[in-house]
């Protein structure tokens, strides 16, 4: 009795201590992003014919959820099929912000701008969206606009399913998916071009895809027509990186492929899966080569399965990528709209997605992670975000920098001037035009400032100025500041001693 009551001591004083715990790691840099979908109102708008005043609402609804689960990235869909979100002189407006293709939101507000400005002003970044191929959901073209390609352009369409797409193997479709890129990244202050996994369609059973006449005519010399079509995918992304970078180059253009490039039954480099339909052979997409020329800034696969699923195994799958991946940072994809609403029992388990995260948080190569998608977190899975809050996302993180970039330093500005107006503490600074955010933290600059220690999250920079609430300040009459440009480079701690008599 005396030796179990000993051991009992041993285990209790054992597990007290850091030899028996396992301390979850908290980076600094990680990636923690949220798809919201708009694609027949799956996250937000709920209708299209909403007022305004409740599309805003409950946009925020999401921002605010998840800038308290510290997340730091937005994905937000733009462009739907064959739509935008905005106003735009190649697309009709979205009948899913609208309630009717073609028809203008009733406001004179730029929607998308208000947009990317609440999101930046939770300190997230706004990535944008785009579907590049699908251009239309449905075979009803009655309910189309007059300026939607698939009238404007009708060469330019393949009919497969019950859907129609953009023919990616014609020249002028990628000229022309470029330029709508263009139109974004030019009029609007995003942080990144996002792609998700459609490209070629997903292959339905004895349909073929009526492509041969463009192949015949395009296809270089004995060029099968499977090469042809990942050709034709290449083209695409490696024409919209470099409009990107050559616009603006701190903004990212990010992708993220069905989670399996090829089961290792059909190829030795494959993962040990056994996907009905890949990456590589059925959507003609290779975001290894991809990877390997540079044209990404980070990669997304969408490995929507739990970690031991036989036939594909999360955890594999995430080895697998984590094998693969060069030239761009890696985030996995998850998939918390499975929770509690799968076959797969795995997903009853409230620590199934949190175990994904610890997964990804031990494997050096995965930078973060995104969730699909934004309502599937918000509703009835209370417990989940608990954990995820109290064990992974506990602290503010900064999104990774890009591999792709060779910004390494940035110039710190200089302190101006200091003031109060409408109960805010205002540091004006003399150029923080590329500047995104600060990051303020309590007292005199230390060797290692600890997240732990910010007076507030991520604070945005506005017209050379940073706002700050008199009551995040307190008694602290000593600030640090670090400034985070565009590319997300920190800029070295700054040290402040706030004015005195401004609180007089």
């Amino acid at each position: 009795m005396i030796k179990k009551i000993l051991l009992l001591a041993c285990i209790f004083i054992l597990a007290s201590c850091s030899v028996l715990k396992n301390k979850t790691p908290q980076p600094e840099r990680e990636f923690r992003g949220v798809w919201i979908a708009t694609v027949a109102n799956i996250d937000w708008p709920k209708n299209g014919n909403d007022a305004i005043e409740k599309q805003k609402k409950d946009f925020n609804e999401i921002l605010n959820f998840y800038d308290e689960l510290n997340f730091n990235a937005a994905i937000v869909q733009v462009r739907a099929a064959g739509d935008a979100f905005y106003e735009s002189d190649f697309t009709p407006w979205s009948k899913y912000l609208t309630g009717k293709e073609g028809k203008a939101p009733k406001t004179t507000e730029n929607m998308l701008a208000w947009m990317i400005s609440q999101t930046h002003n939770k300190g997230m970044e706004f990535h944008a969206w785009l579907n590049p191929y699908r251009a239309t959901v449905n075979l009803d073209t009655l309910a189309l606009s007059s300026n939607h390609d698939y009238y404007v352009h009708p060469e330019w369409m393949l009919k497969y399913g019950k859907k129609y797409y953009y023919n990616p193997g014609i020249p002028a479709v990628q000229d022309h998916l470029v330029a709508i890129i263009a139109e974004v990244v030019t009029q609007y202050d995003i942080d990144a071009i996002h792609f998700d996994d459609y490209f070629y369609p997903y292959k339905i059973q004895d349909e073929l895809l009526k492509d041969s006449i463009t192949y015949q005519k395009n296809k270089k010399q004995n060029q099968s027509i499977e090469d042809w079509r990942r050709s034709n995918v290449d083209s695409l992304i490696a024409k919209a990186h470099r409009k990107i970078k050559q616009v603006k180059p701190w903004v990212q253009f990010g992708i993220s492929p069905f989670g399996i490039w090829k089961n290792k039954s059909t190829d030795p480099k494959g993962s040990d899966t056994q996907a009905g339909q890949t990456t590589y052979d059925d959507l003609y997409a290779d975001p290894l080569l991809w990877m390997q020329n540079g044209w990404i800034d980070y990669i997304i696969p969408q490995a929507y399965w739990s970690i031991d699923l036989p036939v594909a195994s999360h955890a594999k799958i995430m080895d697998w990528w984590a094998e693969n991946t060069t030239n761009a940072n890696l985030y996995m994809g998850n998939g918390p709209y499975k929770i509690r609403n799968n076959p797969d029992k795995a997903w009853d388990n409230k620590k199934e997605l949190p175990n994904q995260i610890a997964l990804g948080r031990n494997n050096s190569v995965v930078k973060g992670n995104a969730f699909f998608s934004a309502k599937s977190l918000m509703t009835n899975n209370d417990d989940v975000v608990k954990i995820l809050k109290r064990k992974y996302f506990k602290h503010v993180a900064l999104p990774p920098i890009s591999p792709l970039l060779s910004v390494t330093s940035t110039d710190i500005p200089k302190l101006e001037y200091q003031k109060i107006n409408n109960n805010k503490y205002i540091l004006g600074f003399d150029a923080l035009t590329n500047f995104r955010y600060a990051l303020l933290f309590k007292g005199k600059k230390e060797k290692q400032l600890s997240f732990k220690k910010l007076i507030a999250k991520k604070t945005p920079v506005i017209s050379n100025e940073i706002n700050i609430e008199l009551d995040e300040l307190k008694k602290n009459k000593n600030i640090t500041i670090i400034f985070i440009d565009k590319f997300g480079t920190k800029t070295n701690p700054i040290f402040i001693h706030l004015d005195q008599t401004n609180f007089e």
